[in-house]
């Protein structure tokens, strides 16, 4: 059966919380396990069944798609070794290269890059930076999130200032999404949010960034990259690599990527996450 049939067949096993172990490779054989936290799939869980079933297909072997809803919780498991592989944000991988390799990034409108995005609400159109939401109400998406927490903080620390002295309040919403919706609902004032993301949710579900304005958006980091854990043996580091390198070039691999509104992956390079791990060094890192 090839990859296309294969997604076909899964309207009758959507509602299948994972594979059954077994169900592909030798009988017994321990399942690939990948992290995921929320983006903008906490609403897909059809989306993702398909992934995971192109994986298991591609790879012969059984695969189950750990999602947790922060990246600490992803990044605790990979350092315990209960996850093989996962997809992570740029801030994470910077802090956890002793636990992480690097195994592919994603490309986006052609680049391997995103952006912070500042969003205000629709009806705020004087805001142009953050510096003009002082003592405003400010949401977060994660504190190991680049776009959601440490490039806003960074930028407050240049001006030698903290979200707890700049801001009335904060408050994390643990997924990007979420922080559009606070934002569009106007609990909050202000929030930093993954750029792709909002890209994405406005092509997805235009209504909700309508609520919403980008007042600023940051220079390019390296887009949030594919990792694996160093006990991953050599051959499956290759296989799941060549996967995902592969992606574009099948049709069920090309439509999982046009649903994630990516383009391709690519192998990536350190030197991508360069400028985040020069703002983790002027902000400090409490995380050990």
């Amino acid at each position: 059966m090839d990859r296309r049939a294969a997604l076909c067949r899964l309207g009758a096993c959507l509602a299948l919380p994972v594979l059954a172990r077994g169900a592909y490779g030798q009988a017994g054989e321990e399942p690939v396990r990948i992290g995921l936290t929320p983006v903008f799939l906490d609403d897909q869980v059809g989306f993702v069944a398909s992934w995971r079933e192109y994986f298991a297909q591609s790879m012969g072997r059984a695969v189950e798609f750990v999602q947790r809803g922060s990246y600490r919780e992803v990044v605790d498991l990979m350092r315990q070794g209960k996850l093989d592989f996962a997809w992570l944000c740029g801030y994470p991988y910077v802090r956890g290269r002793q636990w992480f390799r690097l195994l592919a990034v994603p490309t986006f409108q052609g680049e391997p890059l995103y952006h912070s995005y500042l969003i205000v609400p629709a009806s705020d159109t004087t805001t142009a930076s953050i510096f003009d939401l002082r003592a405003r109400i400010f949401a977060f998406s994660d504190p190991d999130s680049n776009s959601g927490y440490l490039y806003p903080n960074y930028q407050l620390v240049q001006a030698k200032a903290s979200p707890a002295q700049f801001f009335r309040r904060t408050f994390f919403t643990y997924a990007h999404k979420k922080v559009v919706e606070a934002v569009g609902l106007k609990i909050a004032q202000g929030g930093a949010v993954d750029g792709y993301v909002w890209e994405t949710l406005r092509l997805r579900h235009p209504k909700l960034t309508a609520r919403t304005r980008v007042a600023d958006r940051s220079p390019a980091f390296g887009f949030p990259p594919f990792v694996a854990a160093p006990f991953v043996p050599p051959a499956l580091f290759a296989q799941m690599q060549e996967i995902l390198l592969a992606m574009h070039e099948d049709a069920a691999g090309a439509a999982i990527l046009r649903q994630l509104n990516l383009d391709r992956f690519e192998v990536g390079a350190p030197s991508l996450y360069a400028d985040i791990e020069r703002m983790v060094q002027a902000v400090g890192d409490p995380v050990t």
